[in-house]
Order: structure tokens, then C-alpha cells, then sequence
């Protein structure tokens, strides 16, 4: 594969894509980090046609095992169609395996039919730009240097609670421009990693899914986290995440954890 990715995501056919060397995680090169496959099938639900200027309000992605770096194919289904609200289901598969399963509400978009109520949230401001400890207890694998991260709390080399504004270094599908939703996934699925409460050499910590709901539509090219992670009796987790972009807050996503000492 290309050592100098122009994209994380090559697109093959109209439903086919094959991974670029960017999307390697922590873990191993052979698999993918969550976040450029869970972006691409939140792009490909994204851009299902319509009868009607619809947007997504909610995704889901169920993460059913580590996603290889292999091409892979897209299915997407309508399950409830509607004139107003529909429910879309998507699959992502490799070598005739699912990988991933995505649902996601989408609404008509009718700007001006409600009055903004909105949870005030203080945006931090943008640090300037930053030298990175990327996850250095791993290196500095592809995927996180993929992105440019600037923290105004905490950071990659400290446990806890962290905020971080990012923008991603190359598009998720060669050729084509980001939807601001799509970055968004792109990034927001590294939460429970930039606010672990455990150490990652002694335990493992993996997220089964990724919840998040905007009641806005995000606007680049910056946009940010602000993650907490909270540790049951009995080996589960919760990272929960206020997600904004430079004008404020546009929504939360959340992350159910799977955590047992290495």
C-alpha cells in the first residue's frame, strides 16, 4: 500500500472501497482504527437518495469484531421510510463478513420550523499548533498522525478526562470532500482513547459500539471533544462526549466498553 496516503479510503465502485495504510490502529497494521470505517459507513448512509432534503440526527455503529485493512463493500437498506423520518441500516463487509452494523435516523430538514433551545456549552479556544506525544506508548501509527490534534486538556500521554480540537490531514474517500458529520465520526471514535482511565499496557479497553446525536449540522474544517470515561465494578465502561465545532455545541456521542486486565 502507499506509505504516503492521499486519502484513508479509495473508492472502487459505486458501493466498493479499499483501505489505505491510514486507517491502521494501535493494535495492529493489519487492522483498521474504528474511526475511518465507522466515517465511511456513516458517508455511504449519508448519501443514500432521498425524496426531500433529509439529515441525520443519530447514528449507531455496533462494532462486531476488529475491521481489516481489506477493501470492502457497503450495503445500506431503508428500514422505516417515511416523509418525514426515515431509519436507514448499513453493513460493512470484507471477504463476505460483516464487520460492522450502522442505524441512523434521519429527519426532513425544515430550517425555521422550531426555535433554537440550546445547552450552552464553552467552547475552548483553538490552542496553537502542538508537538504531539501520539500515543507513544504504541508509536505513532498511521491513523493518529492522519489528523492534526491540539489538546486544551489533558492529552494523549495523561489518564483522564481530555478536550481536544482535531482536523483530519487528508480526505476520507480520495477525491471527494468530507461532510462535516462524516469528520466528525472520524475523530469522535477515538474518545475512550483520549480520556482512558486505565493504562493500555496492562489493560484492554474496547469499545463495542459508537452512539452519536447532533441536533446540528457540524461545520469544519475544526472540530472537537471534550470525553469522559467512567469504569463499572465488573469490567464495563461508558465514554461519554460533548462534540462541538467552532460555533458551539452540536450534540454528544457515547461509547459502551468492554475492559479486563491484559
Amino acid at each position: 500500500m502507499n506509505e504516503s496516503p492521499t486519502a484513508f479510503f479509495r473508492q472502487i465502485s459505486k458501493s466498493e472501497f479499499e483501505p489505505s495504510v491510514a486507517t491502521q490502529g494501535p493494535w495492529s497494521p493489519d487492522f483498521q482504527h474504528g474511526g475511518p470505517p465507522s466515517s465511511l459507513l456513516t458517508h455511504i448512509i449519508r448519501t443514500q437518495p432521498s425524496n426531500g432534503h433529509f439529515r441525520i440526527i443519530r447514528v449507531t455503529v455496533e462494532i462486531l469484531s476488529p475491521v481489516p485493512v481489506k477493501p470492502c463493500e457497503i450495503k445500506v437498506e431503508v428500514v422505516r421510510r417515511g416523509k418525514r423520518i426515515e431509519l436507514l441500516r448499513g453493513e460493512y463487509l470484507s471477504e463476505g463478513r460483516t464487520y460492522l452494523i450502522a442505524h441512523a435516523w434521519r429527519i426532513r430538514s425544515e430550517v425555521g420550523v422550531t426555535s433554537t433551545i440550546s445547552d450552552f456549552y464553552e467552547i475552548p479556544a483553538l490552542p496553537e499548533s502542538q508537538v504531539q506525544d501520539l500515543f507513544s506508548i504504541f508509536g505513532n501509527f498511521p491513523y493518529v498522525n492522519a489528523l492534526e490534534w491540539r489538546f486544551a486538556r489533558g492529552g494523549f500521554d495523561a489518564l483522564g478526562p481530555a478536550t481536544v480540537w482535531t482536523r483530519q490531514r487528508i480526505p476520507l474517500i480520495e477525491n471527494h470532500e468530507i461532510d462535516g458529520l462524516e469528520a466528525l465520526v472520524l475523530m469522535i471514535d477515538s474518545a475512550n482513547g483520549i480520556s482512558a482511565e486505565l493504562d493500555f499496557q496492562k489493560w484492554t479497553y474496547v469499545p463495542v459500539d459508537l452512539t452519536l446525536g447532533i441536533y446540528r449540522q457540524p461545520e469544519g474544517p475544526w472540530f472537537g471533544m471534550d470525553a469522559r470515561t467512567v469504569i463499572g465494578n465488573d469490567g464495563s465502561g461508558q465514554t461519554t462526549t460533548v462534540a462541538f465545532d467552532s460555533k458551539g455545541k452540536v450534540g454528544h456521542s457515547l461509547h459502551t466498553l468492554f475492559i479486563r486486565p491484559r
